[in-house]
């Protein structure tokens, strides 16, 4: 029989310039195994926190994927771009902005915070008739998106430089629900003040209650395989039941619980939760944190959703 592969989650600081499949090619590399995903794409140019599924771990991505998250952010006010990045070319002429006065980015910034509709990027992963957006927009087609709610929880300006070529660059620090483009947030930010707008830099410090500062690094191509030096392996693995407790509610269960789950039977539900009075999700946690299942309530029991294995 094969010895199991890795599994777990990990926390990992993507560089510049790599994609975020390019991050998860590494890793399966690195780590032997084809089952590594992700949870949250970041562009090429962007820097930052990836939480990366291995093994039996990617089932856990489902329930990482909504999570709130934080970014820090540099806007540049004084031209759009096709991308609404640093990395489209230029669209529309460009317009001074050094004459922007704070008082007018502040109240242009709190129009952009809270609940409100936001149109995604053109160059973004959306769908459109079975296609990419980015796909339709390189083969020239004309890609408008309709409008989803977002949350914006805070968008703090924590510094304002004026250019001497007229543009103005905005540092801003930015709390957010899952589906919000930066980048969008930009080019509205730009669209708003009257002089156009686009991401320059963009860091993920926060996807729920990870932090990047508890990432590693991702492995360089020719770094030792982990199995050969797994010591100088940057990848950590995070267990899945501490993993599961941060992102569900955790029911304990005992050993023969634990196995009438894994054969898909249904438990009754311990004294201590309160299930069907949550009507949630939530995650069976056996003995030395051992994640058994995600189970649901029924009929006042437990009944498992997703099994993972001993």
């Amino acid at each position: 029989m094969n010895a199991p592969g890795p599994v777990g989650i990990a926390l990992v600081d993507k560089p510049a310039g790599l994609t975020s499949h390019d991050v998860v090619a590494r890793l399966r590399y690195h780590l032997g195994t084809r089952k590594v995903g992700h949870a949250g794409t970041l562009d090429p140019m962007a820097t930052g926190l990836l939480v990366i599924g291995v093994g039996q771990g990617t089932k856990l991505l489902t329930y990482a994927v909504g999570l709130d998250k934080t970014y820090e952010a540099t806007i540049r006010l004084g031209v759009a771009t096709i991308t609404d990045d640093a990395e489209g070319d230029e669209t529309g002429p460009r317009r001074p902005a050094d004459g922007i006065s704070d008082d007018q980015i502040a109240a242009a910034v709190e129009d952009l915070t809270g609940d409100i509709l936001q149109v995604p990027s053109a160059v973004s992963a959306i769908k459109v008739n079975g296609q990419r957006s980015y796909a339709r927009v390189r083969a020239g087609d004309d890609v408008q998106l309709e409008a989803r709610p977002i949350r914006v929880a805070r968008f703090e300006v924590t510094g304002t430089r004026r250019q001497a070529d007229g543009f103005c660059d905005i540092d801003a620090v930015i709390d957010c629900s899952s589906g919000t483009y930066i980048r969008a947030l930009a080019r509205d930010l730009g669209e708003a003040l009257g002089v156009g707008g686009h991401l320059t830099a963009l860091r993920r410090t926060h996807v729920g209650k990870w932090s990047v500062q508890d990432a590693g690094t991702v492995p360089e191509r020719d770094a030792p395989k982990a199995a050969e030096d797994p010591s100088a392996s940057p990848v950590v693995l995070r267990g899945l039941g501490e993993v599961a407790g941060g992102l569900l509610p955790v029911v304990p269960v005992g050993e023969a619980d634990a196995r009438s789950l894994r054969f898909g039977q249904m438990i009754h539900a311990p004294e201590a939760s309160s299930p069907e009075d949550a009507g949630e999700l939530s995650a069976a946690v056996g003995p030395g944190e051992d994640l058994v299942a995600i189970v649901e309530p029924h009929r006042g029991r437990l009944r498992p959703a997703t099994v993972f294995p001993a």
